[in-house]
């Protein structure tokens, strides 16, 4: 008997492509359809979707529906992970009261603290997440 290695001895694994909780609902179980209408808004586990590896809740089957014709258009940037993080080379989670619609386009971030940061440069923290992502998510 023997065992197969693949990959880098102590190579961290790769991150998931979504920010989800441990039983993988995004965004902390937020409706990320709601965002784009304004608020932060919990979703309810009776109006589920899965979508790229994890679980969306949303607080209407309406939103469901919504976000079920077209979830890169609701679908948080950089997989939901604080977009500040993001901008300075590395992941972190998000308080998913932290939000922002840019340009048609959710960001997420890590407090409203951590908001009040990113929102200093918004456009130029855009550009350096987008450098960032997805390497990050082997950092």
């Amino acid at each position: 008997m023997f065992t197969l290695f693949t990959g880098a001895a102590g190579a961290a694994p790769q991150k998931p492509a979504v920010n989800s909780t441990a039983d993988g609902v995004a965004v902390r179980g937020y409706d990320v359809v709601a965002y784009h209408d304004g608020q932060a808004v919990e979703g309810d586990a009776r109006y589920e979707r899965v979508w790229n590896g994890a679980r969306w809740r949303f607080s209407s089957a309406a939103n469901r529906d919504r976000f079920a014709a077209a979830p890169e258009k609701f679908a948080p940037q950089f997989g939901g992970y604080c977009a500040y993080a993001v901008s300075r080379g590395y992941t972190a989670d998000i308080d998913p009261k932290a939000f922002k619609i840019v340009d048609g386009a959710l960001y997420l971030n890590y407090s409203l603290g951590v908001q009040r940061s990113w929102e200093r440069d918004v456009q130029g923290n855009i550009v350096k997440g987008r450098q960032h992502w997805p390497a990050v998510l082997n950092k």
